[in-house]
């Protein structure tokens, strides 16, 4: 999709129709693509495209810890620690330009989106199965 128009709509019908399960693992993709993008630009030597995508990075994981509902399940806590030392470190590699840092946080990052991933999978799949439908994959 070149058009930015066109991939503009995509994209905001593709969020307008998720369920919160594929909205969790969109968000966690593009924390992976931003945090990928920081750590290539900061050691590019390009200061402010690194700095723009650890904030980004910054904002969705701000946003993961707010609306986790620590009510809900019993590891919320532990994991909201791991988002607030992620939002610090994010910061840090932000103020030191640091592209290594970066990294780390990008593959802190990595298993608990796949992790997330395959938990969409195996609901998805279970409310097919009960449905008597084939689950749709989830990219």
């Amino acid at each position: 999709m070149s058009n930015p128009a066109l991939r503009a709509r995509y994209l905001a019908q593709s969020i307008a129709t998720a369920s919160p399960g594929q909205l969790l693992v969109m968000l966690y993709d593009r924390l992976v693509v931003d945090l990928t993008q920081a750590e290539e630009a900061l050691r590019a030597g390009d200061r402010e495209t690194g700095s723009a995508r650890l904030m980004h990075a910054q904002e969705i994981v701000a946003e993961l810890h707010s609306t986790l509902d620590l009510s809900v399940w019993e590891g919320a806590a532990d994991l909201a620690r791991i988002y607030r030392f992620l939002l610090t470190e994010l910061i840090k590699a932000n103020v030191r330009g640091d592209a290594d840092l970066a990294g780390a946080c990008r593959r802190m990052v990595e298993p608990l989106r796949d992790a997330w991933r395959e938990a969409l999978q195996t609901t998805q799949a279970a409310a097919a199965s009960a449905a008597g439908a084939v689950p749709a994959r989830v990219a």
